[in-house]
């Protein structure tokens, strides 16, 4: 059967060559077609756990108390900042960007109400406030409110007074909103009880058509950061500009990683090129694996273009990787096919492109078929790029093999062999005999200088941390590196993290609640208005505060505040679990709490809003019900900025808006939420339901902390997967044991480099093991599969491994310095993780070069299992 099948084979692509070059060639065109729907996807959901669900309930706070997709504008002008000068210049610069049709509202110091500059009364609140641009503004005033006020400090304006803050809010698509929010619900209950046919078929509808829009919405996010930075840059004469947040960075990351998939797919291209002709020195050597490999990257391209699979920051160097691999199996016959032309001189092309192929094509699949169970253990992560990563780059194996081996002997088998290979000054031939001497000469101190390297190494696996700056993903130059920087330093840090508090089970269960309480209290029961005791005398108003305003006496609030409420539909919250006299001084003991953590910048809440009253009321604390009737008063403009985006509606619900201070050199951020939660309730005394900690900050330690756990799972079902392998493939249980070993040290080997090196596990160094193995496994393979044919031939073992590593450690060479030195050209990128992604790789590729060169023929010599 198996010879049937290989006699067509040849006849297919050594006789009718046509017949396999031209239907891919179709292919090709027809991928070629696909490459314009091939896109990149940086968005937050593409960087989260698999089925997170604090990704649910961070969607959930965001419906409720506004999107985070702001972007923060940093504004220091050259004229002083309070100038008439440069604040025309900023309302210039506010005014366009409020224009652009993608922005819901824009904010800066010159928009803000101000509180005490002078300092407002309660009465002036209901007419509405001053800004900065009003005549009767004390700019002097207002420049100290800006710097001490619980609301604004930090936030709009720095301590220094020359930089300020331009925040610009996004508009949120309802509809993708919708799609998500119906997509995560039917998810969900799939999880759970299962879906009927109809579900199914909805949840495939809805996934697809959010696809669609968030590729709609990214294209717009891109033109908006384009529109937003071209107005910048109209500024830029007046003053120093930065720009930041998450929607820049997002843009920014799909820019880096566009620029070095084509950057760097074209120059690892070039090198490679370079390379094949200074190592073989034959046109056709260069020519034909370039095409291949070129081939190969097309077809990926336009396969990942018609699916609308989008590819990620982790998988943004497939290319370079399928360029790798490919180049991998081609080089073995390539080196194969010119050992047999020095053999047999005299040999015709076809013959010799049939041995070639013939004798390497076993172990080919075997390097296929263990690389693509290497890649597709990532499944067993939880993170979706990383799943995606290992899915695309099972495709990409699979389509390696199959090109080659289709179109390597369909574009040579035709040829004349040409003149014999030369080998003059065969430096690789000289290396690999003296490293098999070494072996042979010196087996034990082989074995120590590995059982060294295991140990120094998992001394350096134990030091791994996933804790990592954000902000450390950029060069210094770059404007993501200096925005962050500078909003952290001195404008209340970057990263989003929200503390939201619940109302406890008792009060939800029917308990007596502060409503009630407030109600009984002040006997307010009769709808009226009238208080049947005095805790609404004039000694408790004050003379000259809310007394005289609700009771006509200076006009401000004539009529009194029992024209307007009826108290069947109490004002406002009041009595809410939250919103009453009794939890204000809890608010802002929490508040507190949180704000005088090291790692967190700028934090809003209720209790700022209610700080921020007080202060108006000649800095007196309200009663439930005077919160309640302030709160109905309040001009909406001013409740949208005080008390909408940090409470409920009902008051049962709060939440503290905290930005971390990513660049702090300390920040831990899993040990950073742990103690908030811990203290929350041992400080605080609130129950575990009470507490929630959400926002990107714990969607992305959430991806951190899996990292080690997807690392080391996705590391053990590969070498078990691989321990099978070896031993179906070979027929051998020794080999079980032998085959896997190698690239198993080389593996420990770069993970401990990391942890030496003090570089934290991310979601893009968490896959160079898994590429070691991948392509590492191909030098053990086709080695350990020559020494089998050799001592199969009646060499022994000692023959055997020096004819190994001349003849099958020719191409290991060949193929480790090709991808090393493709790979370095990653270090020219701006994006950090890409610089670390080739230089390890690059490492990698080299323990495993030497593992299979030193310890994999000592243990083939030791264990003996053929």
């Amino acid at each position: 059967m198996f010879q049937t099948i290989q006699q067509a084979y040849h006849r297919l692509v050594l006789d009718r060559p046509w017949w396999v070059i031209i239907p891919i060639l179709v292919l090709l065109v027809l991928a070629a077609s696909q490459v314009r729907h091939f896109h990149l996807d940086a968005s937050a959901e593409s960087l989260m756990l698999e089925g997170d669900p604090d990704m649910h309930y961070y969607r959930e706070i965001r419906a409720r108390y506004g999107s985070d997709d702001f972007l923060i504008v940093t504004w220091t002008p050259e004229a002083e900042l309070f100038s008439d000068q440069a604040l025309a210049q900023l309302a210039d610069l506010r005014d366009e960007l409020a224009a652009l049709d993608a922005v819901a509202n824009v904010m800066s110091i010159l928009d803000v109400p101000l509180l005490d500059s002078p300092r407002a009364t309660l009465g002036e609140v209901e007419t509405g406030l001053r800004t900065l641009m009003d005549e009767d503004t004390d700019r002097g005033l207002a420049r100290e409110e800006f710097r001490s006020s619980p609301l604004y400090q930090d936030l709009l304006m720095n301590q220094d007074a020359d930089t300020s803050a331009v925040l610009v809010t996004l508009k949120r698509d309802a509809r993708a909103h919708e799609l998500i929010q119906r997509r995560d619900e039917l998810r969900i209950r799939d999880a759970e009880q299962g879906l009927s046919r109809e579900e199914a078929a909805e949840l495939e509808a809805v996934t697809e058509a959010y696809r669609q829009r968030s590729r709609e919405l990214q294209a717009d996010l891109e033109a908006t950061i384009a529109d937003v930075r071209t107005i910048l840059d109209r500024h830029r004469e007046q003053a120093t500009i930065h720009l930041g947040g998450v929607p820049m960075i997002a843009v920014d990351m799909i820019d880096f990683v566009r620029g070095d998939i084509r950057t760097f797919g074209v120059g690892v291209a070039i090198f490679i090129l370079l390379l094949l002709a200074f190592t073989f020195q034959r046109l056709r050597w260069v020519l034909v694996p370039s095409l291949i490999s070129g081939a190969v990257a097309l077809g990926m391209t336009g396969f990942l273009g018609f699916s609308n699979w989008p590819v990620t920051v982790v998988s943004s160097n497939f290319i370079s990787l399928v360029l790798i691999i490919s180049l991998s199996l081609m080089i073995h016959l390539i080196v194969r096919h010119r050992e047999l032309h020095v053999q047999s001189p005299q040999a015709a092309g076809r013959t010799l492109m049939r041995e070639t192929v013939d004798s390497k094509f076993k172990p080919s699949l075997y390097t296929a078929i263990t690389t693509i169970i290497a890649f597709g253990a990532m499944i067993f992560a939880d993170i979706r790029p990383v799943i995606d990563f290992g899915l695309m780059m099972v495709c990409a194996v699979t389509m390696a093999f199959l090109l080659t081996f289709a179109l390597f002997p369909s574009l040579l088998g035709t040829l004349p062999p040409g003149r014999v290979p030369r080998f003059r000054r065969d430096i690789t031939a000289r290396f690999n005999r003296r490293v098999a001497a070494v072996v042979d000469r010196h087996p034990m101190t082989v074995v120590t200088v590995f059982l060294l390297l295991v140990s120094v190494s998992l001394v350096g696996v134990s030091r791994i941390t996933v804790e990592n700056r954000f902000i450390d993903y950029f060069k210094t130059d770059t404007e993501i590196y200096q925005g962050m920087e500078l909003i952290d330093r001195e404008l209340g840090g970057t990263t989003p993290l929200d503390v939201v508090l619940d109302p406890s089970h008792a009060y939800l269960e029917g308990h007596v609640t502060v409503r009630e309480e407030s109600r009984e209290q002040h006997d307010v029961d009769d709808g009226t208005g009238e208080a049947a005791d005095d805790a609404w005398s004039d000694e408790e108003w004050g003379d000259d505060d809310w007394g005289d305003d609700w009771n006509g006496g200076d006009d401000e609030w004539a009529g009194g505040w029992d024209d307007d409420f009826d108290l069947d539909d109490e004002p406002g919250p009041v009595g809410g679990y939250w919103f009453n006299e009794y939890q204000v001084e809890v608010m802002g003991d929490i508040h507190d709490y949180l704000d005088g953590l090291p790692e967190t910048g700028k934090v809003l809440s209720v209790a700022t809003s209610l700080r921020l009253i007080q202060m108006l009321n000649n800095d007196r604390p309200l009663s439930s019900f005077e919160m309640g009737v302030m709160f109905e008063r309040l001009p909406e403009d001013l409740r949208d900025i005080l008390f909408d985006p940090y409470m409920s509606d009902d008051g049962d619900q709060i939440r503290f808006d905290i930005r971390i201070i990513d660049s702090a050199p300390n920040l831990e951020r899993d040990e950073l939420l742990r103690q908030i939660r811990s203290d929350l309730m041992e400080r605080f005394d609130l129950a575990p339901e009470q507490v929630n900690l959400t926002g990107m900050l714990v969607l992305y330690n959430n991806v951190m902390q899996s990292l080690v756990r997807s690392q080391f799972v996705t590391l053990f079902v590969v070498f078990a997967a691989m321990m099978l392998m070896f031993a179906f493939l070979f027929r051998s249980l020794k080999m079980a044991v032998i085959g896997p070993l190698p690239t198993l040290v080389a593996s420990i080997g770069v993970i401990g480099l990391i942890g030496w090196l003090g570089l934290p596990l991310d979601i893009m160094t968490m896959t160079i093991a898994a590429i070691t193995i991948g392509i590492g496994v191909h030098d053990t393979i086709h080695y350990t599969h020559r020494f089998q044919a050799e001592v199969a031939g009646g060499r022994d073992y000692r023959d055997a491994a020096t004819e190994s590593h001349v003849q099958v450690g020719r191409a290991m060479v060949y193929t480790t310095v090709i991808i090393i030195a493709g790979f370095s050209i990653l270090t020219l990128s701006n994006f950090m993780p890409t610089i670390y992604f080739g230089l390890l790789t690059g490492v990698a590729m080299a323990f495993a070069l030497l593992s299979n060169l030193f310890l994999l023929p000592l243990l083939l010599k030791r264990i003996r299992p053929f």
